[in-house]
């Protein structure tokens, strides 16, 4: 589906990232591992997808810093001449009483998960519209629309700036660039394992499929949305939460 294609997924050595980039991988997509802090674990997830035969890329750069951004890019682009897909999943949640709640912490958050979206939309943007091709997927949660927690506050806003910026940049990047995002819901990751179980309970109830997602069912949502299955898919933000 994907041959010859270029991906760079942002936050992928672990969790959603790791599995978008398994997905794509195994549809014969060349691939790009972003990581900030887990090289270990970058590493052992290029091994892993070597049995796909395809190219890949592992490379650290923090995504808020605008520098580190424009190396990354760069970097990817004179290894492969090209980006056909960027999905912004790199993020973070530092959960705490509002009560709590630092100004450090809003910043950090705001920094990268919405900052940093818009950072590596806004170079890897300029090398597709010289093309005049790309998909561009972003990673918000329905905590940007309509499920809101006081202890996510700082999560919550930046996933709803999330969803403005998509809207902004696909009629930025109209006619050329397909922008779009996933507002996932709970997802059964490493940012979800220390949860209270009282707490998880009462989630699930809210759930109609009484269950969290699995990555691997968000990655093939951003599977469809990078393919030219999608190709009149546009400033468009899916719910992939089970029901909530």
């Amino acid at each position: 589906m994907f041959d010859n294609k270029v991906a760079l997924v942002t936050g992928s050595s672990r969790g959603i990232g790791k599995a978008i980039v398994k997905e794509l991988a195994s549809k014969k997509c060349n691939v790009v591992i972003n990581y900030h802090n887990d090289l270990d674990s970058a590493l052992k997830l290029n091994d892993e997808i070597k049995e796909y035969g395809v190219k890949s890329l592992v490379i650290k750069s923090d995504v808020s810093n605008e520098e580190e951004v424009k190396m990354m890019v760069d970097t990817v682009l004179k290894e492969f001449g090209k980006i056909d897909i960027l999905v912004n999943n790199a993020g973070i949640a530092i959960d705490t009483l509002f009560i709590d709640k630092t100004l450090e912490n809003f910043k950090k958050t705001l920094d990268i998960n919405l900052l940093g979206t818009f950072l590596v939309s806004k170079y890897v943007g300029e090398a597709m519209l010289q093309r005049q091709y790309g998909k561009i997927i972003n990673i918000s949660s329905t905590n940007g629309i309509d499920t809101y927690y006081p202890m996510s506050i700082d999560y919550d806003a930046s996933k709803a700036g999330v969803i403005s910026l998509t809207h902004n940049l696909a009629k930025a990047y109209a006619p050329y660039i397909n922008v779009n995002a996933i507002a996932c819901g709970w997802v059964d990751t490493d940012m979800n394992k220390d949860m209270d179980e009282e707490f998880k309970n009462e989630e699930l109830k809210k759930i109609f499929l009484h269950r969290f997602a699995d990555a691997y069912e968000i990655a093939k949502v951003v599977s469809f949305l990078a393919s030219d299955d999608a190709s009149y898919v546009n400033g468009s933000i899916i719910r992939v939460d089970g029901g909530y």
